[in-house]
């Protein structure tokens, strides 16, 4: 099942993925959506196995802003939050709902490195992160009390090069020295790649994680380690 607003590049996914891949559009902040995604799965399959809440924004683009603590506009700050926190709170609420008639579920919510420490420039965006942290723990207790055999964590990428950071870091050599800056303060020493995050995700919703629930993994080259310096060569 893939999901977005962006119906034309899911279609492509879909595609690529094969004739067994399904498409619906999903506004992650629409409850009523959530409700139409919840009949489809339950009128085709019966339940859900796996659900990963992924969809997030910066706010940067989407929003006028400013989003900082002192300045912040309100309904810039509204809108962050209706898409990175309301959307995996409702995210949660369907998929425990399908997810009770599995034998063994698992739903991952992508959070940030900025769910777990402060950002001056982008308050809503930390405070939405966070706000994913701690609900993911509070779903794996939640579904571990009710013996719901669901198991819930939170996935925390950082410095992970997507196009969310384009309107960052510029074009051309500006690029690719914003990129470097960036890579500078990394112990790995590069920025992250997609596949990093997808390969943490797949152990949280496979059976090889079945004993682990309400946790926050880190993919992020060791930036929350304890030090933003990069390793000095002896």
């Amino acid at each position: 099942m893939v999901t977005d607003k962006n119906a034309e590049e899911a279609m492509q996914l879909c595609e690529k993925l094969g004739e067994n891949a399904y498409f619906l559009s999903l506004d992650v902040s629409d409850e009523v959506q959530w409700q139409n995604v919840e009949r489809f799965v339950q009128d085709q399959f019966g339940r859900l196995d796996i659900l990963i809440n992924n969809a997030g924004i910066t706010g940067f683009l989407e929003t006028q802003g400013p989003h900082d603590p002192e300045h912040l506009d309100l309904n810039s700050w509204h809108t962050v939050q209706q898409t990175n926190s309301d959307g995996v709170a409702l995210g949660c609420k369907y998929g425990i709902r399908l997810m009770k008639a599995s034998n063994a579920a698992s739903i991952v919510n992508i959070s940030s490195r900025s769910g777990l420490v402060g950002i001056p420039a982008a308050a809503a965006y930390a405070a939405s992160k966070a706000a994913v942290r701690n609900h993911s723990k509070s779903v794996a207790l939640y579904c571990a009390q009710q013996n719901y055999p669901i198991r819930c964590n939170s996935v925390h990428p950082g410095a992970i090069l997507t196009p969310m950071w384009d309107a960052m870091l510029g074009e051309g050599e500006a690029r690719n020295a914003a990129i470097a800056g960036i890579a500078a303060d990394i112990p790995l020493g590069h920025m992250g790649r997609a596949i990093d995050v997808a390969y943490a995700v797949l152990y949280l919703a496979s059976d090889e994680s079945a004993y682990v629930t309400g946790i926050e993994l880190n993919v992020d080259g060791g930036i929350l380690a304890g030090s933003s310096a990069s390793p000095k060569s002896s």
